[in-house]
């Protein structure tokens, strides 16, 4: 063999072996850049879901799900959820949420309580029945609510106790039997009747009032309102700015919630 051409094949091969030497690393590179990436991410959404839980979260792992863009976050004990490969949202519940500073919010929610706000404000105050503090109302809340519920007739028994807080507490027929139910028929009696607020207050106390189901009484629209909300117990709250509260809450709690302690 020619001395020039063996130089000259060693030097090819070399070349080659180079090659394939660059490109191994660049591979090994890529890899690393995506498992930091991951690990990246598997801190942030630790962080992230620890502070919107208020409690430690962990994250067993984090891999691409077939949707790009979009990694899988398993959740250590928990759920798998969707997150954006920066972290910056994800889905919880079925519900998109923004990454922030101090947690998260709850990009859905906030939407539900924009409409709750639009829908409320389509009835008139007129057919609620308003128990209002004696001096200015500083806020006032809805409640859905149902005569024979333990934990309304609780909450009615804080009515005094919201009002001086200077909270206005507006009530609307929710009863939970349905409206066919013996529940439908007293909270009508209440609404019916000539002094609405006496006449819920008894009830709630268990004194047995005459039926009186008068003409064109809300009860079973606002029954229908409840559900179109997403009420589906009682007692059912919602804050003037649309968040719902389901269950009962004790009245300093709501003064608290509504910033006003």
């Amino acid at each position: 063999m020619n001395p020039n051409t063996k130089v000259s094949a060693q030097r090819g091969v070399i070349g080659t072996l180079s090659v394939v030497a660059s490109l191994l690393s660049a591979s090994v590179l890529l890899v690393s850049s995506v498992t930091l990436s991951a690990e990246s991410l598997s801190e942030q959404m630790t962080t992230t879901l620890s502070d919107f839980a208020g409690q430690p979260i962990d994250i067993e792992y984090v891999r691409p799900s077939p949707a790009p863009g979009i990694s899988e976050v398993q959740i250590e004990n928990g759920p798998m959820i969707y997150a954006t490969d920066d972290g910056a949202y994800f889905f919880l519940n079925g519900d998109l949420h923004q990454a922030n500073g101090t947690g998260a919010v709850n990009l859905t929610e906030t939407r539900r309580a924009e409409a709750r706000q639009q829908q409320l404000a389509a009835v008139s105050v007129d057919d609620m029945v308003v128990f209002a503090p004696e001096g200015p109302s500083r806020a006032h809340i809805t409640v859905f609510t149902d005569v024979t519920c333990f934990y309304c007739q609780k909450l009615h028994r804080e009515v005094d106790q919201l009002n001086a807080q200077g909270v206005e507490v507006r009530y609307l027929a929710f009863p939970r039997s349905g409206i066919e139910s013996e529940g439908a028929e007293k909270l009508a009696t209440a609404w019916c009747a000539d002094d609405q607020q006496t006449a819920l207050t008894e009830l709630k106390a268990g004194v047995e009032l005459p039926i009186n189901q008068c003409e064109g009484n809300p009860i079973a629209a606002q029954y229908e309102l409840g559900k179109e909300m997403g009420v589906s117990g009682t007692p059912a709250i919602v804050t003037s700015s649309g968040e719902l509260i389901p269950g009962y809450r004790p009245a300093a709690a709501l003064v608290a919630l509504l910033g006003l302690d």
